[in-house]
């Protein structure tokens, strides 16, 4: 399915069209694209509050080359990326994936169990706070082991707060992703240049005063990151910009 592009920060759509069209869609799995479509059956133009199919073919190949096996997931929606994670991991491996929106992620459920991967994963409905302060409790009292992956896409405002607790649940050398860090190009501008811009972009909806909470929020992770000796850094500029860190400390 040929999405109309609107998630991207290159200043040319057609460039990124290419890119869909050369190397992503012909690559991604069926499973997916089914995922895809019943996304955009229910939601329409919400279905890309999942991680478009450059970006997934971009975290599949960070799972497989690190061989992750035990990986995390905060923000589901209706989980094209928690399938581009089962897909991609051993089928030993083990996926916790936390989301506040059952009803999202029970519209995907049906792809995910005719791709015979719903063993994997571990879906708990709930705020993400709560459940990872019981992981790293679990973890401290020898209960728990540490995470080879994590992926995080969900509440942009609780990010610093989701990453202290990573520091404690990733293994060393373990892989954190992080979503959306350049926040639709917004990061670079002030305030009201941003709040304008957005008010033009059409997947903000209703909302733009939680997308510019989002973008402050990004702005201040994003040189949090930067100054932490925990971990070494690289932030990828595809789809609306992903930041990797790999634990060292």
């Amino acid at each position: 399915m040929a999405d109309k592009v609107t998630k991207t920060l290159l200043h040319s759509i057609e460039l990124q069209q290419y890119i869909l069209d050369t190397s992503a869609y012909p690559r991604e799995h069926q499973f997916l694209k089914e995922l895809k479509e019943a996304t955009m059956e229910k939601y329409g133009r919400l279905r890309e509050l999942n991680v478009p199919s450059d970006e997934g073919l971009f975290l599949s190949m960070l799972l497989k080359l690190t061989g992750a096996k035990r990986t995390l997931e905060i923000g589901v929606f209706t989980g094209y990326s928690l399938l581009t994670t089962a897909l991609a991991i051993p089928p030993d491996g083990q996926i916790i994936a936390i989301d506040t929106d059952k009803e999202a992620y029970e519209v995907g459920l049906p792809v995910i169990k005719k791709a015979g991967v719903e063993h994997k994963i571990k879906f708990v409905h709930s705020d993400a706070i709560p459940v990872l302060d019981n992981l790293v409790a679990e973890k401290e009292n020898e209960q728990g082991e540490g995470f080879d992956f994590v992926f995080v896409d969900a509440d942009k405002t609780a990010y610093a707060s989701y990453h202290e607790r990573m520091m404690d649940l990733l293994k060393v050398g373990g892989l954190v992703v992080y979503d959306n860090t350049l926040w639709y190009s917004t990061v670079r501008m002030e305030e009201d240049e941003a709040r304008e811009y957005m008010r033009s972009n059409e997947m903000m909806g209703d909302d733009l005063d939680g997308f510019i909470a989002g973008r402050a929020s990004i702005v201040g992770f994003n040189k949090l990151l930067a100054s932490d000796p925990r971990v070494e850094i690289s932030q990828v500029s595809i789809a609306d910009g992903v930041t990797l860190c790999r634990r060292v400390l």
